[in-house]
């Protein structure tokens, strides 16, 4: 098939220092199994359904599953992410991605713990709280129930912001306290005031208007369908897509 999605010697050096070290047997090829797992990601398929030019399904879906218990994907895109080299503005945000039946099947007490899955007006949801660059590249990404506050995830990723000197977010995030954590950190907060204030907070209007990027990114982010809909209970399992 011409439509398939390979990796490039490229983007295979840029990840292999994060792959585990193989014990005993030699894995199978990482370029194909990779490639399948991406695909399968990224067009919203069984795995069943994977083309069999990457191999076995169970191979692909095995790796996907073993390495994301193991967390070497989010090891990937930490160590990635932080080549950013950005030192100016860094953006916040939060989007709902809907939860697929087969995600939200909570009988049973033991299954239906934390897998981070609300009830909204919009039905079941998880909510993706994250920050990316200011070329809407993500850095940090953290995932809550969809009912969960803005402010809560704003909180998780507090410690993990990078040196700069701008943070862009919308009302949502309008709280004294973020305000006054952001200075502490030397890092000038570029956020609207609410409404409800009776003292209007002023921001540079300017560079407010760059936080469309963040959007263009969820957006990006969304076109894998793996990624829009949640269909994954485990939500390690699921944040590794």
């Amino acid at each position: 098939m011409s439509d398939l999605f390979w990796l490039t010697d490229g983007q295979m050096a840029r990840m292999a220092p994060f792959f585990p070290k193989s014990h005993g047997k030699p894995r199978v090829d990482d370029r194909r199994v990779l490639s399948g797992i991406i695909f399968i990601i990224r067009n919203g398929l069984r795995w069943r359904d994977a083309p069999t030019a990457y191999g076995p399904h169970k191979t692909l879906y095995s790796r996907w599953r073993r390495w994301s218990g193991k967390g070497i994907f989010a090891r990937m895109m930490a160590g990635l992410a932080a080549e950013h080299g950005e030192e100016e503005t860094v953006m916040i945000d939060a989007t709902y991605l809907k939860a697929h039946r087969t995600a939200t099947s909570m009988a049973g007490q033991k299954g239906g713990r934390g897998r981070l899955i609300g009830r909204t007006k919009g039905g079941m949801n998880t909510k993706l709280h994250a920050i990316c660059d200011s070329q809407g590249r993500p850095l940090d990404l953290f995932i809550t129930a969809g009912q969960v506050s803005d402010y809560i995830g704003a909180r998780a990723l507090l410690s993990g912001l990078p040196n700069v000197k701008w943070l862009l977010g919308d009302r949502g995030y309008d709280a004294d306290w973020l305000r006054e954590a952001l200075q502490d950190k030397g890092i000038r907060a570029c956020i609207p005031g609410r409404k409800q204030r009776k003292t209007p907070i002023k921001y540079d209007k300017r560079r407010y208007k760059r936080r469309s990027r963040i959007e263009i990114m969820f957006g990006r982010l969304k076109d894998w369908r793996r990624v829009a809909t949640r269909y994954d209970r485990c939500p390690k399992i699921f944040l590794s897509a």
